[in-house]
Formats: C-alpha cells, structure tokens, sequence
C-alpha cells in the first residue's frame, strides 16, 4: 500500500500529532535512520494533506489518544480510516459524524477495484 501512496493513487490525511505518532512508531520498530527517510519521503508527497483540525470529537473513550486519527479524518472530511485497531470499532454504532472504519485489507481491496 505504501507503493500506492507514493505513486499518488490515493491521499493521505494527517495532522501534526498523526504525524508525530507515525514518526514515533516508525523508530521503534525500524530505528532512527529509517523513520527519518520516510518522514522526509511523506513530506514531499502532493498527495499527503496536512490537515488542521478545530474540534475534537472525543469518540473513543478506551484509548483516547487515538481520537487524534479520527478528528483528522472527520476535519478532512476522509473516506475511510484504515485501521485494524479494536478501539475504533466503536466509531461504527456513531451515526454522526459518519466514518467509515476499514482494514488493511479492505483499503487495498478497493485500492485495486479502481
């Protein structure tokens, strides 16, 4: 999917604090050197919108840190969040805003079907 991304065939919506978090995961799991290259490579992406948000939902109460995600999305207007995160299952019994939760899968599933 990260192939799709840089080959523009689908926008990423951020924020700073999504971007921190990627930032932050992509050092534990893969180092310093590593996350600092693909930092640098989403940064120049014309496809990833930086996305300022003016209101937090607060619709996860389990893990509320991860509500950064969804007021992202909501503030993009998104077609999806791709997660496979249990604690955004709640966000499927909200009728409002409406946010549509996909896996991993699904998202490339679409990503081919276009």
């Amino acid at each position: 999917m990260f192939e799709k991304l840089l080959s523009g065939q689908y926008e990423l919506c951020v924020s700073t604090e999504v971007l921190s978090e990627y930032q932050e995961i992509l050092e534990r799991k893969l180092g310093a050197f590593a996350s600092e290259n693909v930092m640098g490579v989403l940064d120049h992406l014309p496809n990833l919108l930086l996305i300022t948000k003016y209101y937090r939902w607060e619709l996860i109460s389990a893990d509320p840190d991860d509500n950064k995600f969804v007021d992202c999305a909501i503030a993009a207007n998104a077609s999806c969040i791709v997660t496979h995160d249990k604690h955004f299952d709640s966000i499927k019994m909200v009728e409002f805003p409406s946010i549509n939760i996909v896996s991993a899968e699904e998202f490339h599933m679409i990503l081919n079907s276009e």
